[in-house]
């Protein structure tokens, strides 16, 4: 392990890792008892590995924003990136740092002192401010808080074993693994890999890297660096969470149940530390998760909608959402996440395989079949109406969708075949 892809991986693992993905694995921890290590193992697998698969593969694909479009084709790519975007920069993550902020760094301090309607009108009108206006600020407050955040998790994780907060007990649920996947879904990091994999590759270019097999080298191994820390992260917090079952309410949400265990370990000081590192680093994920959507939505329409107006209807909209609460977004993202997530999983996977795969058909079969399959389930899940899909393979373990991408894969190969049979380049 050299020193450039140790250096790298920590980065990635810093923009994986962030503050709205400190909620989950306490609270799967708790819902899992004594089976914390197979929920752990489900959600990390989700949510680190994949994600960790799809940097890897994208760089070997040539790093460029236009790898998915390569492999799918112009317009699915646009309908798979702008839902994507969609989720992360408007309907759930957005909206989601300013409730988390709110139940970490507000509502612990305060009390209703200040309602979630005031303070996520002020939080989104700072958001506003510095996206307009970029500043080193957002930068530097990143790149402070995510070592403090880090630093206060492995204090909180070390007192919790040295002490534990109670005895772990048996499992509140009876679908620990469909939990641990959907809490991967819920980070969202797999929607992101296409970003976070341009990054990657240009800090590795940047570092003196110039020829495709040694960038793919130290990607791969920053890959690595990320996916251990993150998993040795995720593990702790999910092992806390578990230790508390027996101490917390079980009624309580995400971000109370992580305040609740912060305080109990590390007294009052420890949860005013905490909420204040939350919040400043929830503003500038918000800032940039905002700046971001906004820049795809002027791209995409040709710069018929202007910067500013696709900001400020991000903001608002974003703001709206907000204000139904984080127990409800989430909630809400829940389905959203569960059709969108297995297609971009298993096009990042597919990728990985490009260089023996003939032609984009493939992965447009495996893509469209995740979708529909996914979509049943996700319906079926909200209503009951489809009870043939519980005799699907992997249904138990949240993965039923996954045969039927395989048969989409095979039969997109098939067709490529027969009307398509050009060969994917690495260039593409």
């Amino acid at each position: 392990m050299n020193k450039d892809a140790l250096v790298v991986g920590l980065a990635l693992f810093a923009m994986f890792f962030g503050a709205g993905n400190l909620i989950f694995p306490p609270f799967l921890g708790m819902e899992s008892g004594w089976e914390w290590p197979l929920g752990l193992a489900c959600f990390v697998f989700v949510d680190v590995v994949i994600s960790c698969i799809g940097i890897v593969a994208i760089n070997q694909a040539g790093g460029s924003i236009l790898s998915i479009e390569g492999v799918l084709g112009k317009r699915p790519a646009l309908v798979l990136n702008t839902a994507a975007i969609l989720c992360t920069g408007v309907l759930i993550a957005s909206p989601r740092t300013a409730a988390t902020t709110y139940e970490m760094s507000v509502a612990p301090l305060l009390g209703d002192w200040i309602g979630l309607l005031p303070f996520s009108l002020l939080f989104f009108a700072v958001v506003l401010l510095l996206a307009l206006r970029p500043t080193r600020i957002v930068d530097i407050v990143g790149k402070v808080l995510t070592p403090v955040l880090v630093a206060g998790i492995a204090i909180m994780v070390i007192a919790g074993i040295v002490s534990p907060l109670g005895p772990v007990t048996a499992p509140e649920s009876a679908t620990v693994v469909a939990d641990g996947i959907s809490a991967g879904y819920q980070t969202m990091d797999i929607l992101a890999v296409v970003g976070f994999a341009i990054i990657v590759q240009e800090s590795v270019r940047a570092a003196g890297y110039a020829d495709g097999k040694s960038q793919l080298a130290v990607t791969a191994r920053a890959s690595l660096v990320a996916c251990v820390l993150l998993a040795l992260v995720y593990g702790g917090l999910t092992y806390l969470g578990a230790t508390a079952a027996t101490v917390v309410p079980h009624d309580v949400n995400q971000a109370t149940l992580i305040t609740l265990i912060t305080e109990q370990l590390m007294g009052r000081v420890g949860l005013v530390v905490l909420g204040i590192v939350v919040g400043f680093a929830c503003l500038t994920t918000a800032v940039g998760l905002c700046g971001a959507t906004a820049a795809y939505l002027e791209r995409i329409s040709g710069r018929r909608l202007s910067y500013r107006a696709a900001l400020i209807s991000v903001v608002v909209i974003a703001l709206a959402i907000c204000n139904l609460g984080l127990t409800a977004i989430i909630d809400l993202a829940a389905p959203i996440l569960s059709v969108i997530c297995p297609p971009f999983m298993i096009t990042v996977v597919l990728m990985l395989f490009r260089r023996r795969i003939r032609s984009t058909w493939t992965f447009k079969g495996a893509a469209l079949a995740a979708v529909a399959a996914s979509l049943v389930l996700t319906v079926h899940d909200v209503t009951g109406l489809f009870s043939f899909v519980e005799a699907a393979p992997l249904f138990a373990y949240g993965f039923s969708w996954l045969p039927p991408a395989l048969a989409g894969a095979l039969a997109g190969a098939l067709l490529g075949r027969k009307f398509d049979p050009r060969r994917i380049t690495a260039a593409a």
